[in-house]
């Protein structure tokens, strides 16, 4: 399992022009092809009109299933374009589908290249990117006379406070990078000088926007 790798935020679509022809771009999340291939076959639906609805994506840790597709653009033109924007901000993940509404200039295999490329790259800077990083959530339990001096402790490191339950009492969750758990036990143990009492929690996927 990869540790850490870039998706998109989320669902968003972004629209340019471009020698007359609209060019909307609509991105979204998809972890299976199938999940990929609804979205597409949605967006075709929307806009039955267009000209043409061409798409791309990349799935999976190893970017295992990744596809492009023209749309009856000439070859080359447009799905490719895509799926290169993904590959080069290194995106998982992900599905975008450019749908073009033809303005009546023709703007070349160069032109096409250029304008699929842009509405993808533009549409995705608009949705925003984020970083998932596969994270421990650790568990400290201490009693009331240690809450001031971890905050503050916390405040300066570069672990995450997830939440602060009090009861009886304290409980302190703990966003940890799975590759950092050895060196929070010592840094815990050390400031707490044994009296935490530590547990290792689930794993999750946290995001950072980047």
């Amino acid at each position: 399992m990869l540790l850490s790798y870039k998706t998109i935020k989320g669902y968003g679509e972004f629209e340019i022009n471009i020698q007359k022809s609209r060019f909307i771009c609509y991105v979204e999340r998809a972890t299976t092809e199938e999940q990929a291939q609804e979205f597409i076959q949605k967006i075709k639906k929307l806009h039955r009109d267009a000209n043409h609805s061409c798409s791309a994506y990349l799935i999976g840790e190893y970017n295992q299933i990744q596809k492009a597709n023209d749309d009856g653009e000439p070859s080359g033109t447009a799905g490719v374009p895509i799926l290169e924007v993904l590959k080069k901000k290194e995106l998982k993940d992900t599905v975008v589908v450019v749908t073009r509404y033809f303005g009546g200039i023709k703007l070349g295999a160069g032109g096409l290249i250029r304008a699929y490329g842009s509405a993808t790259s533009d549409g995705i800077n608009s949705v925003g990117i984020v970083e998932r990083k596969l994270m421990r959530l650790m568990n400290v339990k201490v009693d009331y006379t240690w809450v001031g001096k971890i905050e503050n402790e916390l405040k300066s490191s570069d672990y995450l406070l997830k939440g602060i339950q009090y009861t009886d009492i304290v409980e302190f969750k703990i966003y940890v990078e799975e590759s950092r758990t050895d060196s929070f036990v010592e840094w815990i143990t050390e400031l707490t000088n044994g009296q935490g009492k530590l547990n290792k929690g689930d794993n999750e996927f946290l995001e950072i926007q980047i």
